[in-house]
């Protein structure tokens, strides 16, 4: 043993040296440890999105087409012959509106140099301050000996952008082919992973809940995708007749465009309105009719949203526009276009989980709409019984 010199403290001392060290450890703020824990989570869903966007679209479009695949268990059909008919007329699906959308994208990209440059030519005549600016860029052009002001640019910026997607398109095949693959293995296995849970819950009451927990988010993530497919589907007729009836160049396009981008709130309408104005804007002579043809798509998607979906769609399924908007700017931000579409399933599973996990009520009412704490609660209390 060391014997003590007259340089070390004494014991009282070093005794409450600890105690003040325990106190500080236990007083340090736990928001800062929270913080840091949803910084490293944010962090992390970023780095590894390339292999993180597949599992949760695979594991969401199980999801969705769980009760389908239950459906047909019941009669008798395998399990594995379900799963591959959905995979495959998933893809399917994909083929044909790829095909229908790329030749016309296509057609604009090869276009975009002519398309750009009347575009600043009809803004030209509408806004004398935008004419002076092309006026003095293209003396500026002049002067450095440029023979063409602007379309040299524009068309390097058209072939970047064919470019750009022919250089993105293996990535998102390949993403898309381990979704549909690790869709296929989620639906062919059946109800596995509810029996995993069911094992490793600890009581009779936690199994069921569980249970019903999953089977509720099922159908409500089903209930929410087959409701906004007919409606937006609905939509794309609607616009797509509007645009017909204008004389616009592919309406049916345009109804494609309509049907897909509306499954992104807010900015899949805003998206929309400024394609449908921009193709207005070089399509006709009369600049005002390409306001008129922005403004008769956005009074579509309006309606839509604020008369027809609310109707359709059930309270239960209703979320805080605020939480909704803030959410698919967080995911667009995170994972760009498959973060939008994927924000709201996320939110309407989230809720589902928070109605039945004790302590988080008050988060779950709070991501609902106003007037849809009573039908959580009675659903709730239905489970529970």
């Amino acid at each position: 043993m060391t014997p003590a010199t007259e340089t070390d403290p004494p014991p009282e001392a070093m005794s409450r040296l600890d105690g003040i060290q325990d106190q500080l450890r236990k007083s340090a703020p736990r928001w800062a440890v929270n913080g840091l824990f949803i910084l490293a989570f944010i962090f992390t869903l970023s780095y590894a999105r390339t292999f993180l966007v597949p599992v949760v679209l695979g594991l969401l479009l199980a999801l969705v087409f769980g009760p389908i695949r239950r459906f047909f268990d019941r009669r008798g059909v395998p399990e594995g012959l379900t799963a591959l008919a959905i995979v495959l007329s998933l893809l399917f699906g994909l083929i044909a509106l790829t095909g229908a959308l790329a030749m016309p994208v296509a057609g604009w990209i090869e276009r975009a140099p002519q398309i750009t440059a009347d575009v600043r030519t009809q803004l030209s005549e509408l806004s004398a301050p935008l004419s002076g600016i092309f006026e003095a860029e293209a003396r500026l052009n002049e002067l450095t000996g440029s023979d063409a002001p602007g379309v040299q640019k524009v068309e390097l910026q058209g072939s970047s952008y064919a470019a750009s997607i022919a250089a993105a398109a293996p990535g998102i095949v390949t993403q898309l082919v381990f979704t549909l693959v690790l869709l296929f293995f989620l639906l062919a296995s059946g109800d596995m992973f509810y029996e995993k849970i069911v094992h490793v819950m600890p009581t009779f009451k936690d199994k069921r809940r569980a249970i019903q927990a999953a089977h509720d988010i099922e159908r409500r993530l089903s209930r929410y995708l087959l409701t906004i497919s007919v409606i937006n589907a609905g939509l794309g007729v609607i616009v797509g007749a509007a645009m017909w009836a204008f004389g616009m160049p592919s309406p049916a396009i345009f109804g494609l465009i309509a049907f897909i981008f509306n499954f992104v709130p807010f900015l899949g309408a805003i998206v929309g309105v400024v394609i449908a104005a921009a193709v207005a804007l070089v399509t006709f002579d009369w600049l005002w009719w390409a306001p008129i043809v922005g403004l008769t798509y956005f009074a579509c998607t309006s309606l839509e949203g604020q008369f027809v979906t609310p109707h359709i769609v059930g309270r239960s399924l209703r979320l805080n526009t605020v939480v909704v908007f803030l959410a698919v700017s967080f995911w667009a931000w995170l994972w760009s276009a498959v973060g939008m579409i994927v924000a709201v399933p996320l939110l309407v599973a989230i809720r589902t989980i928070c109605e039945y996990v004790d302590g988080l009520d008050g988060f779950g009412d709070f991501l609902g709409e106003r007037g849809s704490e009573a039908e959580a609660e009675t659903g709730k209390s239905r489970a529970e019984d």
